[in-house]
């Protein structure tokens, strides 16, 4: 028998199809691992644009990465793109292997792809990451990066055409993936059929001291109001400009290094979340699948509201009870233990003055080019995401008031020195961020999901600032899940029916939403075409 190159070409398409099945049945699914692909991206989506135009770098491409999973695909099934967000392709794998992607896929014969975000993982335009080579890092390119992705993406050994618009491509971003996917559905509705944001921050001002709400709110309210009481005291100290009581204070926490009294506030916030990189897992970190979530931050408040602590613990929080009237700091000791018995240890270099750890005084760390996840979004933070973590005017607080706006945007200043084509506002400018549509965001076929309990879910389409939201429609569906945290509907354990119910719930409500969609594409796709 004659074989034709073509021929030969599906054969051994067809041999490396059954290989990789064979491997993957004998991976557990938690534990599959993909191969890498790569697609050649637009560095600028927008020749025509005054912004981009002036630089010498607008032109060519880069290499993006992406990564697929065809386990459940049949002919005719979607297409879900799972959107990268702030790190790398390879740490989103869960969702492909057993989180929402993969419970969407099994439920419609879909695939599953994890396109990485420019400017992270390997997907970097440029060998570093200086002011001019970041002119491309900003919200409108990297939704282009979606949309021109699907209309072009290849699948080695899939048979067929699956770009779009010919096949229905279905977004699921959360935290600021969840703001992409949303921002590309509207932006770019014409191509990418539908998609379910998560958590999406979609409404950011400059400071954002409301992170702190739903623990003021939800935590255990011996330990919130503990903490509330010993910020209160280190900023009396700090107001009273008691300088030999702040540098006992911060003996007591082991950090007299940092000289910087908004360092130390935010090293004395890490178990909390603090407005760096903070080193705990925090309650963002807390999950509803003990496999992806960590229960330090209730270890943390445990400690705290210790009422069998050991005298030598207790006996600290008088230590500086001749500030205030003679009334002890309860939990002081407790909170101080914790911090260097758990905390500290965290700084991997022992160096706690350091840019690694909580020293976030030296400029020329800062002005490091190298490629960097940190500096990526620190540069998108200060040009017009913003959302610092601040502590709030007024209230209760659970980081000291030092900090303010001024302490994250001296970092952006320091970093990103003005180039010859590009250079930082003094402030972040959400204005382009929050022109999609903020508080009133509304696109056909797009959902929303959040979770009552999320620090950021102030930002999102059911912040307590925004409209009530009282209908859900299958043209514009939303969902608040009571008691959720951070996109919590990203985890999944291959069993829906096993998964606790608001979870579960929320994830039966989704598969519902994305079938009846599924159902009105043939329509859609008509109205397509020429």
């Amino acid at each position: 028998m004659k074989l034709c190159w073509q021929s030969v070409g599906l054969v051994a398409g067809l041999s490396r199809g059954i290989e990789a099945l064979q491997t993957r049945q004998d991976v557990p699914r938690d534990q599959l691992q993909y191969d890498a692909n790569y697609f050649q991206q637009k560095i600028n989506h927008f020749p025509d644009s005054e912004i981009y135009a002036k630089s010498n770098l607008s032109h060519g491409t880069f290499t993006q990465r992406y990564y697929f999973d065809d386990t459940y695909y049949k002919p005719g099934g979607p297409v879900y793109l799972y959107i990268g967000g702030e790190t790398s392709a390879p740490s989103r794998f869960s969702n492909l292997q057993t989180g929402n992607i993969q419970i969407l896929m099994e439920a419609t014969n879909g695939l599953g792809v994890i396109l990485e975000n420019r400017y992270y993982g390997e997907s970097y335009p440029f060998n570093s990451s200086t002011t001019d080579e970041l002119l491309f890092l900003t919200t409108n390119q990297t939704i282009a990066d979606n949309a021109y992705f699907a209309q072009n993406a290849v699948f080695p050994g899939i048979d067929g055409d699956l770009t779009a618009p010919g096949t229905p491509w279905i977004l699921y971003g959360g935290s600021l993936a969840g703001a992409q996917t949303a921002f590309s559905v509207k932006a770019h509705g014409d191509v990418l059929y539908a998609g379910i944001a998560a958590s999406a921050p979609i409404n950011v001002p400059v400071g954002y001291p409301e992170w702190y709400n739903p623990i003021q709110k939800y935590a255990p309210q011996d330990c919130v109001t503990k903490i509330n009481g010993i910020v209160d005291n280190y900023d009396l100290l700090l107001a009273s400009n008691l300088t030999s009581a702040v540098k006992e204070f911060k003996a007591l926490f082991g950090l007299e290094v940092l000289t910087d009294d908004r360092d130390f506030a935010a090293a004395m916030a890490d178990p909390i979340g603090n407005p760096g990189f903070y080193l705990s897992s925090t309650w963002q970190e807390l999950n509803w699948d003990p496999a992806y979530g960590s229960r330090d931050f209730f270890y943390f408040c445990g400690n705290v509201t210790d009422i069998n602590a050991p005298e030598e613990i207790t006996e600290v929080d008088y230590m500086f009870a001749n500030y205030t009237n003679g009334v002890p700091w309860v939990g002081l000791g407790s909170y101080a233990n914790y911090v260097k018995t758990y905390t500290l240890p965290n700084c991997a270099s022992g160096d706690y003055n350091s840019l690694d750890c909580w020293g976030t005084q030296n400029a020329s760390a800062w002005a490091d080019t190298t490629n960097s996840l940190r500096r990526s979004y620190i540069y998108t933070s200060c040009i017009e995401q913003g959302a610092y973590i601040d502590s709030p005017k007024e209230g209760p607080a659970l980081l000291s008031r030092v900090i303010d706006t001024s302490y994250e945007q001296q970092w952006c200043t320091w970093a990103f020195p003005a180039g010859q084509t590009n250079s930082i506002p003094p402030s972040p400018d959400p204005t382009a961020y929050n022109s999609f549509g903020g508080f009133n965001f509304s696109a056909d076929r797009l959902a929303f999901i959040d979770g009552d309990q999320d620090v950021w879910n102030d930002l999102c389409y059911h912040s307590n600032f925004a409209p009530p939201r009282t209908e859900s429609t299958d043209l514009h569906p939303q969902y608040l899940i009571t008691g959720s945290g951070h996109h919590w509907d990203s985890y999944g354990i291959l069993d829906v029916e096993a998964e606790p119910q608001f979870i579960r719930e929320a994830h039966l409500w989704q598969i519902r939403t994305v079938q009846k969609w599924l159902r009105g594409f043939d329509d859609w796709k008509k109205s397509k075409t020429p």
